[in-house]
């Protein structure tokens, strides 16, 4: 779990036309809500936060949005971030205040280790992340940077279930069927091509048997 800051100012104004000049004035718009508190709507600098929204933490990390003449602290986890469909950009985001001790349930990402020395992997197997996150109940302060899953004694056909991982102290993963997180797949014996070659064959010699 890591404290990153964004650093914001109050916006004043709001509805379509001042987001969109804000916009152009290279400013993101957003809003912190929650926490039996008003809703406060701020700008951001656009080019600050979207490097920030490519870090995977970002998006799993308790947030301090520090707002420009603002004592009040603001511990957040970001909510939501809509983007833009054509440019693929990020255009408004969301954050939710949280305490410390809060309950709270996110998507956590799964980090592969020892792929590199995996038994299967060096017969030619694939690993094949089935789960690339796992939605995880913990406290706001011990939220988990990743979850762990050492395939590193694994072989051709070894399945690994969530009921195999050893989860962060203090972290949950509500599950009704011990469902399939990554396994090692069979390699390959040939392309798709071979194979319809392979039947056009066998067809041609049935034909000339008749």
């Amino acid at each position: 779990m890591t404290n990153l800051v964004v650093a914001a100012e109050l916006r004043e104004e709001t509805g379509r036309s001042a987001t969109r000049r804000l916009r152009r004035a290279g400013k993101m718009p957003g809003i912190i809500y929650g926490g039996g508190k008003p809703d406060i709507s701020i700008t951001m600098d656009y080019f600050t936060v979207s490097k920030q929204l490519n870090d995977e933490q970002f998006h799993t990390s308790l947030l301090e949005v520090k707002v420009k003449g603002s004592r009040t602290k603001n511990t957040v986890l970001l909510k939501a971030a809509q983007w833009d469909p054509v440019m693929d950009t990020a255009t408004h985001l969301d954050f939710f205040r949280v305490s410390a001790t809060d309950t709270i349930t996110l998507d956590i990402p799964v980090s592969v280790l020892n792929a590199d020395k995996c038994p299967g992997v060096a017969k030619g197997g694939l690993v094949d992340l089935v789960r690339h996150s796992l939605e995880v109940t913990c406290t706001a302060n011990a939220i988990p940077d990743h979850i762990e899953v050492d395939c590193g004694d694994m072989e051709v056909g070894d399945t690994v279930h969530i009921e195999d991982i050893t989860l962060p102290e203090g972290s949950e993963v509500q599950h009704d069927v011990n469902f399939t997180v990554l396994n090692i797949a069979a390699p390959k014996t040939g392309s798709d091509e071979d194979d319809e070659a392979a039947d056009d064959g066998e067809a041609v010699e049935e034909e000339a048997a008749e």
